[in-house]
């Protein structure tokens, strides 16, 4: 009770006085302040975070297990079935043997073959040969396609001259080529580089004359300068379009080089199969068939591979 107003009154107290009533907080030695505020109960380490996310993919990838062996299957029968027709039609004498071995046989061949270094000797020199043409063949086709696209009196004064190219066969041009060049590398080289130019320099052109009307018309009206119109709208819409040229010129650089490789090479895939048959070794023969068709395989999925990455910014079919 107050002795003046005879009421009760609540205690007060000055700022940073403690009561004896109230608990003290602990202060720590070190640092001697006090520790009054709690950790989150809510923050996780790294190691914690990275340790569930790695447990989350896991998770997702054995989920998606099962669907990638269907998935895998389902390509593969047809290469399966092949290959057991082709074990089968010999050993039951639905062809010769002598002509068409098992594909045993022939797997047994190439083993050879790579193990005595000759397939690696052969397949480096078609694949230098090939990608050097293929390489040219780009670095000159593509801007090319590009500046017929764009500027249609370009397209006016080369027009006839690649009508009349566009249309006489590579192959057909070979002795040319062995002529003028020689029969070294540099014949080769540049036949590669004119059967992969048109491939890519005809989709260039037409990818660039079919960019959508509507993206060009959105484009202008934003008042984008010509080379900054070039580099966002025309080349973006183009990719789809020029790599399909692209990977005809990888399947052609490959082809063409083989049947050059026929004519005066003294190393090559090309040159492995024509060997293989003067000599009857029809075994060896096919395994560099096999081989031609693996490195053309593989160099398409690379193709696929960098298309997807430059033409990331598409919608996909489904959606």
């Amino acid at each position: 009770m107050s002795p003046t107003t005879g009421t009760t009154t609540e205690k007060t107290r000055a700022p940073g006085v403690v009561s004896a009533a109230e608990p003290v907080p602990a202060v720590s030695p070190a640092t001697s302040t006090v520790s009054a505020v709690p950790a989150p109960h809510d923050a996780s380490p790294a190691g914690v975070r990275q340790v569930r996310s790695t447990a989350a993919r896991f998770r997702h990838a054995v989920r998606r297990l099962p669907y990638l062996l269907v998935k895998g299957a389902t390509k593969s029968v047809a290469i399966v079935a092949l290959l057991l027709l082709w074990e089968t039609a010999p050993r039951l004498g639905l062809v010769d043997r002598t002509f068409l071995p098992p594909f045993s046989e022939v797997a047994h061949a190439w083993w050879g073959l790579a193990t005595d270094g000759q397939l690696a000797d052969n397949a480096r020199a078609s694949l230098t040969r090939s990608f050097s043409g293929f390489g040219l063949a780009v670095a000159v086709a593509v801007p090319l396609g590009l500046l017929i696209g764009w500027y249609r009196p370009v397209a006016d004064l080369l027009g006839p001259l690649l009508e009349v190219f566009r249309n006489t066969a590579a192959l057909a041009l070979l002795p040319v080529f062995v002529l003028l060049l020689g029969i070294g590398e540099t014949s080769k080289i540049s036949i590669v580089v004119y059967a992969c130019t048109w491939p890519i320099l005809l989709n260039t052109i037409s990818a660039v004359r079919n960019v959508d009307p509507t993206l060009l018309k959105l484009a202008k009206s934003m008042n984008l300068s010509a080379p900054r119109l070039f580099q966002k709208v025309i080349l973006p819409a183009s990719v789809p379009v020029m790599f399909t040229g692209i990977r005809l010129a990888g399947a052609v650089s490959i082809l063409v080089l083989v049947a050059a490789e026929m004519i005066g090479a003294k190393a090559g895939l090309g040159y492995l199969i024509n060997a293989s048959q003067y000599n009857f070794a029809i075994p060896q023969m096919y395994a560099g068939i096999i081989t031609i068709s693996a490195i053309g395989v593989a160099f398409n999925q690379l193709l696929v591979t960098v298309e997807r990455r430059l033409s990331s910014w598409r919608v996909p079919a489904g959606g």
